[in-house]
């Protein structure tokens, strides 16, 4: 995404609306060839990110924030005033999902911090350019290519170099509009993160080669296929092989194959009675079915909350993927907005 290079009026607003993304597995986290992770992700409407921006007196973050996003924010802010413009700013988050949940939060709030912090005070750069400032896409690139242009991803992974990008965009097949996506999270628990993340990540044993060949095939012959001619079949097999591979591997460190029991109970219970490839988005605790029909989703939804019966924690919510990336729209007081870019 390239921003034009104009200051905004002193009373504008910016508003960034981000979109939320799955990560749905890793293909060679031992970097058996050289390159590290490679990831699949999914770009969905629902559990997004809205960041406003204008010009202030002095810098202020305000917002339903918990502390540890104010402190990201601020971080954020004092980055973009480093690399761009000292220029006071006052940032507004309107509308965040809750951390570690995996829906890639931190990314979608610091890009659009970023994105509407540029675009304020007439900055060009680009979206890699604001992940590589702000400390984002170091070791997937779905959520910051997933900002750029929604849809089905798939990226190469870091190249390992003294001076890391974000990995690069190896292929985007647009989500067909009629299949849907069934999302169960456990409103009880965090997916891993910070230093617990990196320590758990140290504590694998190395990734098979075989098994980073198997889930490369998989991804080549049976999701892209499946999702470029709208089967749902052969994108469900292999991506519900692929989540059992790959949680297989992450187990030891997250307590099963699902980080959530009752997440995986729900899940297992709709993959039993439909076609749906099912799995667990990055650390958890958020599962994901995703089926090829509204019809069949609602059957999904009925048939996840009766699994889960008696588990308030457990929430169940229907979406649709997500085939463009971030809005951007400035609105002048007193007068109409403009749409921006898109």
């Amino acid at each position: 995404m390239q921003l034009h290079v104009r200051r905004l009026p002193p009373d504008a607003t910016v508003t960034v609306d981000a979109p939320a993304r799955l990560h749905l597995g890793f293909l060679d986290p031992n970097a058996s060839l050289g390159r590290a992770f490679g990831s699949v992700g999914l770009v969905i409407d629902g559990g997004g990110t809205r960041v406003e921006a204008r010009l202030a007196e002095r810098d202020s973050i305000g917002g339903a924030l918990s502390e540890a996003e104010r402190e990201r924010v601020a971080i954020c802010v004092e980055r973009l005033h480093a690399a761009y413009d000292p220029t006071p700013v006052a940032i507004e988050v309107r509308q965040t999902p809750r951390a570690h949940t995996g829906l890639g939060t931190g990314t979608q709030l610091s890009l659009a911090v970023g994105l509407a912090f540029a675009r304020l005070l007439g900055h060009v750069a680009t979206t890699q350019e604001l992940a590589s400032l702000l400390g984002r896409g170091a070791r997937s690139g779905i959520g910051v290519l997933g900002f750029d242009s929604g849809g089905l991803l798939v990226d190469g992974g870091p190249s390992g170099d003294l001076h890391p990008n974000v990995p690069p965009l190896l292929a985007r097949q647009p989500f067909p509009e009629n299949w849907r996506v069934l999302l169960v999270s456990d409103t009880a628990r965090e997916g891993l993160h910070g230093a617990e993340e990196r320590r758990g990540l140290a504590a694998l044993a190395p990734f098979p080669q075989r098994l980073a060949a198997h889930l490369c095939h998989l991804v080549l012959m049976k999701i892209l296929p499946g999702a470029a001619e709208r089967n749902i079949v052969p994108f469900a097999h292999g991506l519900t092989e692929m989540q059992q591979t790959i949680g297989e591997y992450f187990a030891p460190v997250q307590g099963g194959v699902f980080a959530s029991p009752g997440v995986e109970r729900a899940l297992r219970a709709v993959a039993v009675e439909r076609t749906a490839g099912i799995g667990q988005s990055s650390w958890g605790p958020t599962g994901f079915a995703i089926l090829g029909s509204a019809r069949d989703a609602e059957a999904a939804l009925a048939t996840a909350r009766e699994a889960t019966r008696g588990m308030p924690h457990i929430q169940c919510t229907i979406v649709s993927g997500r085939n463009r990336g971030a809005t951007v729209r400035s609105e002048q007081a007193r007068h109409h907005p403009r749409i921006d870019a898109a």
